[in-house]
């Protein structure tokens, strides 16, 4: 390749797919993620209420994880890992949307658009599902890093106690006692807003 002198530079081409370093550990990545992806894209699907969202999670994901790949795969639950940098990477989309103004919305128009959208896309479940969804991300938002992982596992991706406490290496008591502080705050928040009329 020359360089803007037009001398010769001495470079090698970019090769393969995944994070740099060496070939071996690139390689065993990409095998490890691979093999989590059916799991990955489940959980991303319950936490977006949107197949195509959780793709984008779930790339997402792999793009951050991928800068540092010896820590996804010197961790004992690479699942867990995986799923963690989901969930920021959810919380981290919240709160950026929870700092744009909305625009002032016309009601014939938007209804026009959502019974479009939702004759011609299978997976909209229409608005009230999707902020549903969202105050789940918002709700996660206002919890500790580790408690928003005890309460995804459990109660939103379906996991009992025991399998959320092995994939995250905790103590079962410890993520029952996480999971249980994390809902005392949940009913705390929700509570003062019903009060101010904020429901």
């Amino acid at each position: 390749m020359a360089d803007c002198s037009g001398r010769w530079m001495d470079t090698e081409p970019e090769r393969g797919f995944g994070p740099r370093g060496a070939g071996g550990q690139s390689a065993e990545f990409n095998r490890v993620f691979t093999d989590l992806l059916p799991r990955l894209q489940q959980a991303a699907a319950s936490l977006t209420g949107n197949p195509l969202a959780a793709g984008d999670v779930v790339h997402d994901a792999y793009l951050r994880i991928a800068r540092r790949p010896e820590r996804f795969l010197g961790h004992p639950q690479p699942y867990a890992y995986a799923f963690t940098t989901m969930v920021n990477i959810l919380r981290d989309q919240w709160r950026r949307e929870r700092r744009r103004i909305p625009m002032p919305e016309v009601p014939e128009a938007v209804a026009r658009v959502e019974r479009d959208r939702a004759a011609s896309d299978p997976w909209v479940g229409g608005t009230a599902e999707l902020q549903a969804r969202w105050e789940v991300v918002r709700l996660l938002g206002l919890l500790t890093a580790k408690q928003a992982r005890a309460v995804a596992l459990v109660d939103l991706d379906g996991y009992s106690v025991d399998e959320a406490a092995e994939l995250l290496g905790l103590h079962r008591s410890t993520l029952a006692v996480t999971r249980r502080r994390a809902h005392g705050r949940l009913r705390a928040v929700l509570e003062r807003e019903r009060e101010r009329g904020c429901g």
